[in-house]
């Protein structure tokens, strides 16, 4: 499992640069942009195409090699494998079959994030990409307005605008966030304030321009609450209010007026 740079070519390690030019075949979730990093680096090796859409029919195929004494160093488009995205089919069947895989720690842009929001880092959750569907998001949301760890997300460029305003209605204007542009690149920049704030400065201080990453602060609720939220919200997309409700107040505990009261949306 070899990282690679997520911006900055600098960013590449001497030990994955040896690994990349010593092993006997390379899965890259895109051939092409893989050559032009080998290329930027004087190396030549065998690539085979390994992404989301063909990862359950090339895993055995790469299984198949590595049995039979073969070495393959897996890359993605960008950072550290398997983190949104594909390999963990692979990497689950090589522990299987007793083959040793090994990691070639290199950049990450959801590390890499948490290190400059300057949100608090000691337990935090990874969202990835949001549901890309209005209706999906916004039930994905909901069950976590009450997570009280840091939440960090992916995003893409013509979604990150949706997104933002999303998070604000769902989460409060209010509460903070650091949204990460371009990290490791030229243009990298860093913007901490509030989710509302984000939204409104984005397409005139932020570009509307290359690869995002959200910070998002944890909610401050007491654990009984943040519970209540959790509950409801995966009763909500199946159940009327009133009985999600109720249920709720039955699973949790807390008097079904709390629960009515944490489980409204700011402007319900």
């Amino acid at each position: 499992m070899v990282g690679t740079p997520i911006g900055n070519l600098a960013d590449l390690s001497e030990r994955a640069r040896a690994v990349l030019a010593g092993v006997d075949l390379i899965a890259a979730e895109d051939n092409r942009h893989t050559r032009g990093l080998l290329s930027s680096i004087n190396v030549q090796r065998p690539l085979i195409a390994y992404h989301e859409h063909n990862e359950r029919a090339r895993t055995p195929v790469l299984l198949q090699r590595l049995a039979a004494g073969e070495s393959v160093a897996l890359v993605s488009d960008a950072g550290t494998p398997l983190i949104s995205d594909p390999g963990w089919m692979l990497v689950r069947g090589a522990l299987a079959a007793g083959i040793p895989v090994i990691s070639v720690p290199g950049p990450s842009a959801l590390v890499a994030a948490l290190s400059v929001a300057g949100l608090p880092t000691d337990r935090f959750v990874f969202e990835g990409f949001l549901p890309r569907r209005d209706a999906a998001r916004a039930a994905r949301l909901a069950e976590l307005r009450a997570e009280p760890r840091t939440l960090v997300f992916f995003e893409a460029v013509h979604r990150i605008e949706a997104c933002l305003q999303a998070l604000a209605e769902t989460f409060g204007a209010e509460r903070p966030a650091t949204l990460v542009r371009e990290l490791t690149k030229r243009h990298e920049d860093v913007r901490a304030g509030s989710l509302g704030s984000l939204a409104a400065a984005l397409g005139t201080e932020i570009p509307r321009k290359g690869e995002f990453v959200l910070v998002v602060a944890g909610a401050a609720i007491a654990p009984e609450a943040a519970e209540a939220v959790r509950v409801f919200g995966l009763l909500a997309p199946h159940l009327a209010p009133a009985l999600a409700t109720r249920l709720t107040a039955d699973i949790t505990g807390l008097p079904r007026n709390d629960v009515y009261r944490l489980t409204r949306l700011p402007g319900d």
